[in-house]
């Protein structure tokens, strides 16, 4: 028996060309659960390339919302969970809500 979704889909069917997410979101997800992942296994989890990664990283890092420290050769990344959502419609809310929603 093949999993099913609410839809009645195939779980692990391809997704309709959008999601509900954005990419920063799912490396947000990816690095709740495992902070010291690395980038080639960030850009699997999420279905990006490593490029894609280095740029979102970059990006969160620079917006304040991710905090890098060195654990020996690998990288540690801490979410700083009190960062407001950035549109309009969602910034009463912070990351870490929307983390502690998806479960992460």
């Amino acid at each position: 028996m093949q999993p099913k979704t609410l839809a009645g889909l195939n779980a692990s069917a391809e997704p309709a060309g959008w999601n509900f997410l954005t990419n920063h979101m799912h490396i947000l997800v990816v690095l709740a659960r495992e902070p010291d992942l690395r980038i080639r296994d960030m850009a699997v989890e999420v279905g990006i390339t490593q490029r894609a990664v280095q740029r979102i990283l970059a990006e969160l890092t620079e917006a304040k919302i991710l905090t890098v420290s060195k654990d020996g050769r690998r990288n540690r990344y801490m979410i700083n969970r009190q960062t407001r959502l950035r549109h309009p419609l969602e910034s009463r809310h912070t990351v870490g809500e929307l983390l502690d929603l998806l479960g992460s």
